[in-house]
């Protein structure tokens, strides 16, 4: 279980690094409130984490490295 957690930390790192090199003002509306759309990014780093990290997890288990 420990690995499981050093790897989404690891990747939740990594996902909010990528998220950063979109210009996440442009697909929301004009006028839309600031805390909308924070909340909005912020589920979705959270559910791109997850999905990855939970990708990757599996793959090890999948060819027994873990």
């Amino acid at each position: 279980m420990t690995f499981k957690f050093v790897l989404y930390c690891v990747i939740t790192i990594s996902v909010i690094w990528t998220m950063d090199t979109i210009n996440i003002n442009q697909i929301f509306k004009k006028n839309v409130n600031p805390l909308q759309a924070k909340l909005f990014y912020f589920f979705l780093v959270l559910s791109m984490s997850y999905l990855v990290t939970n990708c990757i997890y599996d793959l090890f288990q999948s060819i027994h490295l873990l």
